[in-house]
């Protein structure tokens, strides 16, 4: 006990400059960032194995549990290499998620989201044209996981002609909702929470309630090609943009998605 006593006499002696509180700060965003890309996946579960597992080892090696710390220390070591080979894909979308921050998403991803953003103005402009129905779930920065698990997987790079094609009657997934996320089209067909508004005018059918409902859940865009009026509209922040033009549209999702508006309503 001695000794633990003298190690806090350590630390506590210790100054702190700046330098140091920089460290300490580097470091907690480093676990924050970590923190919010494994929120949601099998990763948190890991994490807290390892904690315990750690936990355990320390607690075995204080209380001098000599065979217990030995089989600990073996299961520590190797630990990292299963992490690895069992959790191939959460490590990528922790690394793509940590790339999505805003800090870095303002440096590096400009450009493609201009180009997204024109390739569904051009398909939205081609669906009203034919009076084709569309409803299509651009996510921001609350994940939307839960939702595209209800539809088919795409995961393909989002186009105009992939947009199109999707929406076209008669096609399997033309009834549900596509969902973005980034610059890739990752689902279709995708079942939506409806909102239960009853101020909702009766001129609006399903997509919009389907887009009011995604929007009113989550920060998510959603834009909406009525095939009976042949109208497009977008929803963020639980409120409505209806009959909307090109321009509207485009405007409207360059002010979302390029200068990152909040749409939340209070």
């Amino acid at each position: 006990m001695s000794a633990l006593f003298d190690a806090l006499r350590e630390i506590t002696s210790l100054e702190v400059g700046t330098r140091d509180l920089i460290d300490i700060a580097l470091v907690a965003t480093l676990f924050y960032l970590l923190l919010t890309a494994v929120k949601g996946t099998r990763a948190v579960s890991m994490l807290w194995g390892i904690f315990i597992l750690t936990a355990a080892y320390v607690a075995a090696q204080f209380f001098d549990l000599i065979t217990l710390t030995a089989v600990l220390r073996e299961m520590l070591f190797y630990l990292p290499f299963v992490i690895i080979i069992l959790f191939q894909q959460e490590i990528r979308r922790i690394l793509a998620a940590i790339g999505r921050t805003p800090l870095l998403r303002w440096t590096a991803a400009l450009s493609p989201r201009q180009v997204l953003i024109n390739d569904i103005v051009l398909a939205c402009e081609t669906l009203v044209a034919r009076r084709y129905g569309a409803l299509i779930v651009i996510e921001r920065d609350e994940g939307l996981r839960t939702f595209v698990e209800t539809g088919i997987t795409i995961d393909a790079r989002l186009s105009y002609d992939l947009l199109v094609n999707i929406f076209t009657p008669g096609t399997p997934l033309h009834d549900g909702a596509a969902v973005v996320q980034g610059n890739r089209l990752v689902a279709a067909g995708c079942f939506l929470p409806l909102s239960a508004r009853a101020d909702l005018s009766t001129t609006y059918g399903s997509r919009h309630r389907a887009a009011l409902g995604i929007a009113e859940e989550t920060d998510a865009v959603a834009v909406v090609v009525s095939e009976e009026r042949g109208a497009l509209s977008v929803a963020e922040g639980g409120r409505l943009h209806a009959d909307l033009d090109r321009r509207g549209l485009r405007d409207l999702l360059l002010e979302l998605l390029l200068l990152g508006r909040s749409g939340r309503r209070a």
